[in-house]
């Protein structure tokens, strides 16, 4: 049962023109664009263009797809009626979520090796066996992280304009203070404090930190899992009372 919602799911994606164009095509194409501007110069760490920025494209895609393709994708069928019909039909609500959550982690795998293949034919990338696997395994992390914190969001959300705003407008602002777009710390000072706010900012700098074999214990790194942990328990509890809310009703 699973496997056939799956594939429902995997295929209604690619048939979404808005979900491909803002998760699969704008965040490689911003990176390829990027290095043809930036590819020489050197960033923090001592890393070239591709270790620093291909770990960032990847996690933008991953980003893009739990929010549109995860988040929105709920609030699209609990404004559509199709939970309550899901009630009456032989496919769980279980299901559903599992195979939402399946349908993600394929898909910004696919982002993952996408990127990395780029980041290998255009920029000479190279990858060290155990930074690979560590940073793998963040990223499956992150995938789970973002999946929390997707849900609580779009919890709230009563309309399907409002989430779709929602989404591109936060889209912007986590490409432009993520340090997606360039380095923080090359932007104004405004743009420096709303990354200190954002949690894909310390995502995408812990994701930058292993993928190059360069993480440590240190009090930026801490500050970063702290943050991260403190966001993930807020969505938790705005999920749990999101979920409570719509049962009373």
């Amino acid at each position: 049962m699973i496997a056939t919602q799956l594939k429902y799911d995997l295929l209604m994606f690619s048939r979404e023109l808005f979900y491909v164009v803002f998760t699969l095509i704008v965040p490689p194409v911003t990176y390829l664009f990027m290095g043809s501007l930036y590819g020489g110069f050197t960033y923090a760490g001592n890393l070239s263009y591709a270790e620093s920025y291909t770990p960032s494209f990847i996690l933008l895609i991953t980003f893009g797809v739990v929010f549109f393709a995860f988040g929105f994708d709920q609030v699209t069928n609990r404004v559509s009626g199709v939970e309550k019909r899901i009630a009456l039909a032989p496919v769980s609500r279980r299901t559903i979520l599992i195979s939402g959550i399946l349908k993600s982690i394929i898909i910004t795998s696919f982002g993952y090796i996408f990127v990395s293949l780029i980041g290998v034919m255009a920029y000479d990338l190279t990858f060290e066996i155990n930074n690979a696997l560590q940073s793998f395994g963040l990223f499956m992390l992150l995938n789970a992280v973002l999946l929390i914190i997707s849900s609580a969001i779009y919890s709230f959300f009563k309309t399907i304009n409002g989430a779709l705003v929602f989404s591109i407008v936060t889209f912007q602002v986590v490409l432009f203070t993520g340090g997606f777009a360039m380095p923080i710390d090359r932007m104004p000072a405004f743009v420096q404090t709303i990354a200190a706010v954002n949690p894909l900012y310390h995502m995408n700098q812990l994701f930058i930190s292993v993928w190059n074999g360069q993480f440590q214990l240190e009090r930026t790194s801490l500050i970063s899992l702290a943050y991260i942990g403190l966001c993930v328990i807020l969505a938790l509890f705005a999920l749990r009372f999101a979920t409570r809310y719509r049962s009373s009703m």
